[in-house]
């Protein structure tokens, strides 16, 4: 699972940073126009709005679930979150958990 963690999340790096760095580069750091361009329909809204609740879950379930299992590094899949999305927090995170789980399986081995 490990890999499979990691291959997603280079692909929720990737593919939503192929879309807006060139938004970035032709419009530059607008704020106002990103904002206004990501609720210009009710269609983009609910997208962005079911996102946001997604954030707020996966930082709950990061603080939790990373706490409870004592996973290192828990500002990594944090800061991604914010950076890039839920789509590369998320298996940063699970990612993460999985390498806590090995290392304690193979601490137990030894």
């Amino acid at each position: 699972m490990k890999y499979f963690y990691g291959l997603l999340c280079l692909c929720g790096f990737f593919l939503p940073y192929s879309q807006f760095i060139p938004w970035i580069l032709e419009h530059g750091i607008n704020i106002y126009l990103l904002f206004s361009e990501a609720i210009s329909s009710r269609i983009s809204t609910f997208a962005w709005l079911d996102v946001l609740i997604s954030a707020i879950v996966l930082f709950g379930f990061i603080f939790y679930e990373g706490n409870q299992k004592k996973i290192k590094y828990l500002f990594f899949p944090i800061l991604g979150t914010l950076t890039v999305g839920v789509s590369f927090g998320l298996p940063l995170f699970l990612f993460l958990r999985e390498i806590q789980k090995e290392s304690l399986q193979t601490g137990s081995e030894n």
